[in-house]
């Protein structure tokens, strides 16, 4: 329900009650329009609840964390899952120590793995695993013009298989997702030379 539908149903609810001999007070009524109110004012400023959290970093401070996640990714260990079990058992999170004294959980649970495509020079950093849910472009499997009768489009779908082939000094990585229709397909070289064309879901 949008807010206004959510204030429609609270003055139909209150003509209810006076219908039915139980009428609100005026004070009850103000109370009540007024959670509405901060409803309201909530999904004005959702866009600011969206903005890329790790812009509240200092320089400094995102620099050090994007590499605490690209270490943690380089051991296959997910990132956010050590902090949270760091921070569980009361350990010592080393050098990002200061994401839970300033910015603390709430901070930590609206960083998504798209917020750091913003970070170009960071965005292969974050592996792709097992059940993982990501987006692929229509340019994969047809011909995508800016200007042309297909344009592109996004379709999410779910990483069900990741394979690493090496060739000598070369290595590339194939991945097959699965989409919500059942049907799925192979990405070869996903990181190599296919990453323009899948990124992580955008909430």
């Amino acid at each position: 329900m949008t807010p206004d539908e959510i204030e429609a149903s609270m003055l139909a609810a209150f003509n209810d009650c006076d219908a039915a001999s139980c009428p609100l007070t005026d004070t009850q009524k103000e109370i009540l329009l007024q959670v509405v109110e901060q409803i309201q004012g909530n999904s004005t400023s959702r866009a600011s609840a969206i903005a890329n959290p790790l812009d509240e970093l200092t320089p400094e401070e995102l620099e050090t964390f994007l590499q605490f996640v690209k270490d943690e990714e380089q051991r296959n260990r997910t990132w956010k899952v050590q902090l949270l079990n760091d921070w569980l058992l009361e350990n010592d999170s080393g050098t990002v120590q200061f994401i839970r004294q300033r910015y603390g959980l709430q901070w930590l649970n609206r960083v998504e793995s798209y917020h750091f495509d913003k970070y170009s020079y960071f965005e292969d950093a974050l592996k792709l695993r097992i059940g993982d849910r990501i987006e692929v472009s229509n340019a994969l499997w047809e011909w995508v013009q800016e200007d042309g009768p297909c344009k592109r489009e996004w379709f999410p779908c779910m990483v069900i298989q990741i394979e690493e082939i090496s060739n000598g000094d070369d290595t590339s990585t194939n991945c097959v997702v699965r989409f919500f229709n059942g049907a799925e397909y192979e990405i070869q070289g996903i990181y190599e030379w296919n990453r323009y064309n899948w990124r992580w879901p955008q909430k």
